[in-house]
């Protein structure tokens, strides 16, 4: 039969095809959502809670389906483009439905997959990852089985089409006669009702991606969300919004709590020149400082997790200056890393800094350290997020990277971290001069490789329901932790050999915590708490020959670490952020700023309670964290929310200006 050969253009037709066409997406949807619903519900997840998700859901899949099916019907009021008009008609719209099958199935596996390990639907920061194709593409085939999921999703497809073919024939039974007035009402009427659908169905007002966290939950908020609304609708964030004089307007008091000089106020700077103090170290030590991939503190045996996972780690910390409140802004590599490095929380949306080549030149402290070695080591490559990009801010420095090392590559994250601190090691002994290093270690991560040759690390076997129980998703996350511990103590130990070490203060920090279930270790707010608990972080200098060991409880940051290691040190620096010296009794503040750029929420955390706020709608809690917290009045509670409001505000708005306007190149040096 030759492809010209007419079948027939009615519009009834097509309009129950587009019908038949419409259940199969929408059950898909509804499947996927399901499958959603089993694979992450939390454990305290109501079922009141979920009918919401489900029927904002379905609206929310009424206009993903619509999308797809419109241009059938916008098409077919040609009726020589209508699907019952030739045999090409319908192989082609087979063809597109198949495409669009394979567009759905692909984003919800993204989804699956970034759901499983970030706790939030897929959106455009996945985008950040689309950068460095190779490395990302390395990772998932690292660590999924990526054979298999690629022939289950096009066997799918597969599947679908033949479905969808299916319908086409079962549909051309009706015997159906063709009238034009009637063939265009029915396409008209179509037309209206899945325009009106991707609107916003019974509704006078557009649907909108932020009407989801009108649910005031983020699992049922996320629940309601298809992958593709959240990506699509987070595309608008992948642009910088800074807006330069609500920074202003929050100077003062921001000038307040960094304690700048008053004659800043002319020219709204936020340089500060800090002179070093009566009890700096004089022997001008070396500093290391390791930033420790996904270093959760609920994972941590500092938590008093049962399972133990950190036993030399909280040796050292009890050896050390600890802070055991200590949160990084938010979650990610490359946003940690920029905010140790520069003292700026990445407030950026959907976008990582280190990729905003309008903010990637930053000001950092580590450039006071005159007369110093600067090193940085990462097992696999510095292109990765352009983490090359942020450390060359640092003048001299040295990178060292995969194909700098004796010991062949381990996975996509390049050598193993045993070998990255061993080897960082033998480098550092050959300095000459005093040095500044930086170790950035990336085993504790997917695929969790642990190399063969360490037969003396002893990879104990849980449970599952243990490991869950206390924060671990997998038993090779629990593994891969454990052995951080063995890294960490086995450079410990190689390092003490060393002419330098007595010398040398080690700064260890996460770069970000990780979600998971807390509630088994934390207890009250805080194990309720996820958006503070999954950003709480270990910080810990160490240095027994210099430094008294110390507990400290009070509420510090990421953006703190550089100020405080410059402020143990008998040289003068130049500050130009937000990051304070916590060891300074000047700052009587005690704050960390956190953000979750996924739902738009923006918070900070003090000694007793956690405020936060939402971007994109109006709502904001206050978590009391302590006896004192929930101890207060209800007064003085209002006065507190006022008060951590007008903090989340300003160091919000002030991160967002500071992003551009903190060039190193616009720093001037007063102290020579």
């Amino acid at each position: 039969m030759k492809a010209t050969i007419k079948i027939s253009n009615n519009a009834p037709l097509t309009v129950m095809w587009i019908f038949n066409l419409w259940l199969i997406f929408m059950s898909i949807f509804t499947v996927l959502r399901i499958a959603t619903l089993i694979l992450f519900m939390p454990p305290d997840t109501k079922v009141s809670e979920i009918i919401p998700s489900f029927s904002l859901g379905f609206i929310y899949d009424l206009r993903w389906v619509s999308i797809i099916l419109l241009p059938i019907a916008i098409l077919s009021m040609i009726p020589r483009l209508s699907p019952f008009a030739s045999i090409r008609n319908k192989k082609a719209w087979s063809y597109y439905l198949a495409f669009c099958a394979l567009f759905v199935l692909f984003f919800f596996g993204a989804d699956f997959g970034n759901f499983s390990y970030n706790h939030t639907r897929l959106n455009a920061s996945a985008l950040n990852f689309a950068e460095d194709p190779v490395i990302s593409m390395k990772m998932l085939w690292q660590s999924y089985p990526m054979v298999w999921i690629l022939l289950a999703l096009f066997l799918t497809v597969y599947l679908l089409t033949k479905l969808f073919g299916r319908t086409h024939v079962v549909t051309l039974r009706k015997s159906l006669t063709d009238n034009p007035t009637k063939r265009n009402t029915w396409l008209g009427l179509t037309i209206f009702i899945l325009i009106w659908n991707i609107f916003g169905l019974f509704s006078f007002k557009p649907l909108k991606w932020k009407d989801a966290f009108q649910l005031n939950n983020n699992f049922t908020a996320y629940l309601a969300l298809n992958p593709l609304q959240n990506f699509f609708s987070t595309l608008q964030f992948r642009k910088p919004d800074f807006n330069n004089e609500k920074a202003f307007d929050y100077y003062p008091f921001v000038s307040e709590f960094l304690h700048l000089p008053k004659e800043n106020k002319s020219d709204f700077s936020y340089q500060r020149l800090v002179i070093p103090n009566s009890k700096a170290i004089e022997s001008r030590p070396n500093v290391v400082l390791v930033i420790c991939e996904s270093f959760s503190m609920y994972k941590s045996s500092l938590s008093g997790n049962p399972l133990n996972t950190t036993p030399y780690f909280k040796e050292l910390s009890n050896k050390g200056i600890f802070f055991n409140r200590c949160f990084s802004p938010t979650f990610g590599t490359a946003r940690g890393v920029f905010a140790i490095l520069t003292g700026i929380p990445d407030v950026q949306l959907s976008k990582f800094s280190t990729r905003n080549p309008q903010a990637i030149d930053q000001h950092t402290i580590i450039n006071d350290f005159e007369g110093y070695e600067k090193l940085y080591f990462i097992g696999g490559s510095s292109d990765f997020n352009n983490f090359e990009g942020l450390i060359k801010n640092i003048n001299g420095v040295k990178i060292y990277q995969e194909g700098s090392y004796k010991t062949p590559s381990l996975n996509v994250w390049g050598i193993s971290d045993k070998n990255l601190f061993l080897e960082s090691a033998d480098i550092l002994s050959e300095q000459k001069k005093p040095f500044f290093a930086i170790i950035q270690t990336a085993g504790n991560h997917r695929p969790y490789t642990i190399p063969e040759e360490d037969t003396d690390f002893k990879r104990k076997i849980l449970p599952e329901d243990t490991l869950r129980k206390y924060g671990f998703e997998s038993l090779k996350e629990f593994q891969s932790f454990e052995y951080s511990d063995y890294s960490i103590r086995k450079f410990m130990e190689y390092s003490e050999k060393q002419d330098w070490f007595d010398n040398t203060i080690f700064v260890f920090i996460g770069d970000h915590g990780v979600a998971g279930n807390t509630t088994s270790v934390y207890s009250g707010s805080l194990a309720n708490l996820g958006m503070l608990a999954d950003e709480h972080i270990p910080l810990l200098f160490y240095a027994p020959e210099l430094l008294t060991p110390g507990l400290y409880t009070k509420t510090v940051s990421q953006i703190d670490v550089l100020p405080t290691i410059a402020g143990l040190l008998n040289m003068p620096y130049t500050n130009t952020t937000l990051g304070r010296d916590v060891l300074n009794p000047v700052n009587k503040t005690d704050l960390a700023f956190i953000i979750h750029h996924d739902e738009g929420k923006i918070g900070v955390a003090d000694n007793h309670f956690f405020y936060t706020r939402n971007l994109q709608i109006e709502k904001k809690d206050l978590f009391p964290l302590n006896n004192i917290g929930f101890n207060t009045s209800a007064k003085e509670k209002d006065s507190v929310r006022q008060q951590l409001d007008h903090y989340t505000l300003a160091l919000y708005e002030t991160a967002k200006y500071m992003l551009l306007n903190n060039r190193k190149s616009a720093v001037k040096k007063n102290y020579k």
